[in-house]
């Protein structure tokens, strides 16, 4: 008997640190100590790594009104923290593309420790290469002249997309918005629909057909109507994302007022006014239009 409870002693100690191993292997496995750590100033493929203040994060995000509905990449990711700030505080799926290996994946491991995992991910890849056109909003911390070479591909991007870029503008692409913080400034834009030329409008009186031109400088846009018979210059024409704004003054010398959304050439909305007289406001008036 004695012989008996001495094995079945020593089973339990074997057991016991079997056990403990298990746990402390399970332990290392989820919280693995971080071997990488990146140096401020650490020269990438074409710019060096410098990390974006939290304050800039959010108001920058904050300013594109990122939500749930968005997704948002990361254009130079870094250790992934816009992404992350996208999905944790605004609830947005976010994306980053980062050229440094050890950097992309340090930004998966602090997506994992700040609990979005299932929301972003970090892709180890080439800005200029990864295809990024579904994206619902684009950031940038990179210098000048490679937000220059990015530009036509951003802009041939959807209609109302938002860009945000700490620090570096886009030349001579006016943004919408300049963001200051006490330590750094961002840029915010919204891609504008491509709207210049002429285009044939039906419904803008009822009953004649027009003929509206835009002249477009990005998301500035001018231009010329005519119809029956005569031309004026638009008033207030402007361009926001896929919608056109413009006001003109019809046959009666009221002041109307033109929106449109735009997809591709052609062209659907409404005439509204006259304004400031609210008590006799006639309904709104469909508007279409095409572009050759």
């Amino acid at each position: 008997m004695q012989f008996i409870h001495l094995n079945f002693k020593r089973t339990l100690s074997i057991f016991s640190l079997v056990t403990c191993a298990v746990v402390l292997l399970q332990a290392c496995s989820v919280l693995q100590p971080e071997t990488y750590v990146p140096k401020r100033g650490q020269v990438g493929k074409d710019v060096m790594w410098l990390p974006t203040s939290d304050d800039l994060v959010l108001k920058m995000l904050g300013a594109a009104k990122v939500g749930p509905e968005d997704e948002l990449v990361d254009l130079g990711a870094g250790d992934g923290k816009i992404p992350i700030a996208a999905a944790r505080h605004f609830g947005a799926r976010a994306w980053g593309i980062e050229y440094n290996k050890d950097l992309a994946a340090l930004a998966q491991r602090n997506a994992q420790r700040a609990g979005v995992a299932d929301r972003v991910r970090i892709v180890h890849g080439d800005i200029f290469k990864e295809d990024f056109s579904k994206a619902t909003v684009v950031t940038l911390y990179l210098l000048e002249e490679l937000n220059a070479q990015l530009r036509p591909t951003i802009l041939a991007m959807k209609p109302g997309t938002r860009v945000l870029s700490n620090s570096f503008s886009m030349a001579d692409w006016e943004p919408d918005e300049v963001i200051r913080v006490s330590n750094g400034t961002g840029y915010f834009w919204t891609v504008p629909a491509k709207v210049a030329g002429d285009w044939t409008l039906s419904g803008l009186d009822g009953k004649n057909t027009a003929t509206l031109k835009l002249d477009q400088s990005f998301q500035r846009v001018g231009g010329s109507l005519t119809f029956m018979g005569k031309t004026q210059t638009l008033v207030g024409a402007r361009i926001e994302g896929a919608t056109l704004h413009f006001s003109f003054i019809n046959e009666d010398g009221l002041l109307k007022a033109v929106k449109v959304l735009v997809n591709g050439n052609a062209l659907s909305g409404e005439v509204t006014g006259p304004y400031g007289m609210v008590d006799i406001q006639p309904p709104p008036v469909k508007l279409e239009g095409r572009r050759p």
